[in-house]
């Protein structure tokens, strides 16, 4: 019977130890076992038994309405189905559509209604909270406790020794060995040659300590070993060293007695001088424990921490010696001082006043339609012209053979020459001098006009009028300026726009309109008193302007609000601006375009700056009723910058009406003097 077997076609064996089974014997065993074992057995195409599994049924009766359709969108951002109502698609490819979403308090009853929800987790493929089943509460758990997720992970298993560490007996190469592991190298020779040449030559002394240990060193101490000379190379700070009343045995002298003590203890530990009061003891057996031991090396270990670890240059410089030192205002006079004279005869605020260039006469123009032509040195009103409208602005020619002056009312500027108070030869000149320009009217009639040139009436000539100039854009003019040389003057009306700024010449009636457009409104202008330079002073800036080139030069940056008053130092170097808002500015125009210095010593806004011609001192007043007197010196030196030195407060002269002080404030051509205007309908001289 084994024979058959054995020899029998139908006869398999089982590799991993299967027995050898006959298809009729042991088949027909385990199917027959259908009431102990529910698995059938047949014989595959292999030749081993293989399971019968039960039939599938194509109707598939469960109830899919519980079921959640899986959304097969992928990992993609959700926000891109916002705008849809659905949020992706099934297995099947149908639209799963958004779930209702509730508010916070829908959101709030749920959770309190629901007793599920700590369990419930929102997902996001889904837009829905979806309940997490024991085996997920199971892995939270063991994380939140810092075990293993799986618990059926052993972390202590024995280790698989994958690979082994004994050689194996047949290599895993058949290659022979290269040459180069029995042929001594080449390179490696050449390289020991080196080294035997050049211990011969002395180079190298085999033996040889690199450094050399000093004959005599410090026991206690590392810091005496050279260091390099570099700048984070810095030594820690030494402690202190004791001190005999630090000694257990001191002198009686450092001994403190009963009222020290008592003074030493009611100090607070920061004012005391030292933390210990020093102490006699018969021998050292007696002296305690130190009871700042822990507090010293705390503090020692704070001072290791936070020593400086980079050099710095410490220069003991005094403060004081950093203050400039000013030089007396004694020793910088003369400058005026005291209130001398006062000219009173206007009955309303005095805008401005004009010195004439020899210093003899002073005219002045108020708002009481009146213009007064005042002796200086007596305040005796000589003569008075009145006018129609309020007078804005008085201005006397600077030419020394010339005697006249102009004056501004609304949009007139009529020169007048005080022929009584100057010889016949020089009324001649002056007469011929501002009538020559008639001739040239006619041949200037084809030109666009700007100003009308008007010959005075009978009356006004015996009042000394020479010429009446009609602006047409029918703005008041509010400021003239004449030229040094006394033949050109400017004009300004800040309403008149592109015509704020007009140059007039007296001799030939010309009129010249020097820009088209203005930059903002126009506050002052002054011609330099050397070159053919042109200031224009707007709100916020100072522009200079190149009369022959035609061009801009420069723009000064003042750094203040509203620009006042605008004056040129006599050298035309510097020149110093006043502000509304109470700050006074000194330009070089050889060092930048912004202040050199900014002075704010008034109170109140500045209503006018000044110059002297000869003496290094300018002025400034302003509506808080003061003047301000400074010694400007310019030195011929490039190299060393002005000297500005406040030497004078001159107070008490006018007093402020309406919130207005003093308008106008103007130094005398030849003495230290300063004559000023204010809206107290008076005029003051300091000398």
């Amino acid at each position: 019977m084994p024979s058959d077997i054995e020899n029998s076609d139908l006869s398999v064996e089982k590799k991993s130890g299967w027995k050898m089974i006959s298809e009729d014997n042991e088949i027909d065993e385990l199917n027959s076992q259908e009431g102990k074992i529910q698995e059938q057995y047949v014989i595959g195409a292999n030749g081993y038994p293989r399971e019968i599994l039960p039939e599938i049924d194509p109707i598939y009766d469960s109830d899919t309405s519980i079921e959640d359709s899986i959304n097969t969108v992928g990992n993609i951002p959700m926000e891109w189905y916002n705008d849809y109502p659905h949020i992706g698609y099934n297995i099947d490819g149908k639209m799963i559509l958004k779930p209702a979403k509730g508010d916070e308090l829908d959101k709030f009853l749920d959770s309190m209604e629901d007793p599920d929800t700590w369990m419930s987790v929102k997902d996001n493929s889904l837009q829905k909270n979806v309940r997490l089943t024991d085996e997920e509460l199971e892995i939270i758990r063991r994380i939140q406790l810092g075990e293993f997720p799986d618990p059926n992970y052993d972390p202590y298993e024995p280790t698989v020794e994958w690979f082994t560490s004994k050689p194996e007996v047949m290599p895993l190469s058949a290659a022979p060995e290269p040459k180069r592991r029995f042929v001594p190298s080449k390179w490696e020779a050449k390289r020991i040659m080196k080294l035997v040449h050049a211990i011969r030559q002395g180079r190298i002394v085999p033996g040889k300590s690199q450094v050399q240990k000093p004959r005599f060193y410090n026991l206690w101490s590392d810091n005496d070993k050279p260091r390099e000379d570099h700048v984070m190379n810095l030594q820690a700070p030494k402690m202190k060293l004791p001190e005999n009343d630090e000694s257990y045995n001191p002198p009686e002298e450092y001994l403190p007695n009963e009222q020290e003590k008592i003074e030493w203890e009611n100090m607070d530990p920061d004012d005391r001088e030292k933390n210990y009061l020093p102490k006699k003891y018969p021998s050292l057996r007696t002296v305690p424990a130190y009871d700042r031991f822990i507090q010293e090396r705390f503090s020692r270990c704070l001072d290791l921490y936070m020593s400086p670890r980079i050099r710095r240059n410490k220069l003991n410089i005094d403060p004081e010696s950093l203050i400039p030192k000013l030089p007396n205002p004694k020793d910088l006079q003369p400058f005026p001082t005291s209130l001398t004279l006062s000219y009173d005869g206007h009955t309303s605020r005095v805008r401005k006043l004009s010195i004439d260039p020899m210093g003899l006469w002073m005219i002045s123009g108020s708002d009481d339609k009146t213009v007064r032509m005042w002796e200086i040195t007596t305040g005796r009103c000589v003569k008075i012209w009145e006018f129609k409208e309020i007078i804005h602005s008085v201005a006397w020619c600077s030419d020394k053979d010339l005697c006249a002056f102009a004056v501004s009312c609304l949009n007139k500027v009529i020169v007048i020459s005080p022929m009584d108070f100057s010889d016949a030869k020089t009324v001649d000149s002056t007469v011929k001098f501002a009538t020559l320009g008639f001739a040239n009217i006619e041949q200037n009639e084809k030109k666009v006009k700007l100003v009308e040139w008007q010959k005075p009436t009978e009356d006004e000539k015996s009042q000394g009028f020479l010429v009446v100039l009609v602006h047409l854009h029918n703005k008041t003019i509010k400021d003239i300026n004449w030229h040094r040389r006394g033949d050109y003057f400017s004009t300004i009306a800040s309403d008149a726009g592109n015509q704020s700024i007009l140059i007039h010449q007296l001799s030939k009636h010309q009129t010249q309109q020097p820009f088209r457009k203005t930059h903002g409104l126009v506050q002052n202008v002054m011609f330099h008193p050397i070159k053919p330079l042109f200031f224009v002073a707007t709100q916020k800036f100072v522009r200079i302007y190149n009369l022959m080139r035609q061009e801009l030069i420069k723009t000064l940056q003042s750094g203040v609000k509203w620009i006042s008053s605008l004056d040129v130092h006599p050298m035309g170097d510097n020149i110093i601006i006043g502000s509304y808002d109470k700050r006074l500015c000194w330009f070089d125009l050889d060092l930048s375009s912004k202040p050199y210095k900014t002075l704010r010593y008034h109170t109140k806004a500045i209503r006018n700056v000044t110059f002297h011609k000869h003496l290094p001192i300018f002025a400034s007043c302003s509506d808080e009723g003061f003047i301000h007197v400074f010694h400007g010196m310019v030195y011929n030196d490039l190299l060393q910058n002005p000297l500005i030195v406040p030497v004078k407060v001159l107070k008490g002269g006018h007093k402020v009406v309406e919130g207005l002080g003093i308008l106008h404030c103007e130094f005398h051509p030849t003495q230290p003097w300063i004559i000023s205007s204010g809206a107290d309908h008076s005029l003051k001289l300091w000398t």
